[in-house]
């Protein structure tokens, strides 16, 4: 029995693209994709400040364990991550962990305050509107 093969177009309109949560379109730069344009104008803006030696170094993508895997009652619960955008050295050996988003969302009100509990970094959101 041989099966026909769709092409890219009609296995798009069988499966169409689900749309962003918040509408961002996704951008690249220096080869790495962004969620948003706003995180990518966030990414230049720390290459700068990396190039005038304002900061050390940064990372992109870092992840904090919130809470490890654990088993209850032969049930096993997956750990619980936080993927933040940006962890950012300073000159003075402090780390801040840069989140960028157009919201607030609930989600990441949860994981914040796992966040503070756990780690000692500051955390910091940038929105539109601190550009």
């Amino acid at each position: 029995m041989s099966m026909k093969r769709m092409t890219a177009q009609q296995f798009l309109q069988q499966y169409p693209l689900k749309k962003s949560k918040f509408n961002n379109k996704k951008i690249e730069v220096d080869g790495y994709i962004f969620d948003s344009h706003l995180e990518a104008k966030y990414y230049k803006e720390l290459k700068l400040r990396k190039k005038a030696g304002d900061i050390l170094f940064f990372r992109l993508q870092p992840k904090y364990l919130l809470q490890p895997s654990f088993i209850k009652d032969g049930t096993k619960y997956r750990k619980i991550e936080y993927i933040a955008d940006f962890e950012v050295h300073h000159l003075d050996g402090s780390i801040e962990v840069v989140d960028v988003k157009g919201v607030k969302t609930n989600v990441f009100r949860i994981k914040e305050k796992m966040f503070h509990k756990r780690y000692p970094h500051k955390l910091t959101l940038i929105t539109k509107d601190d550009f």
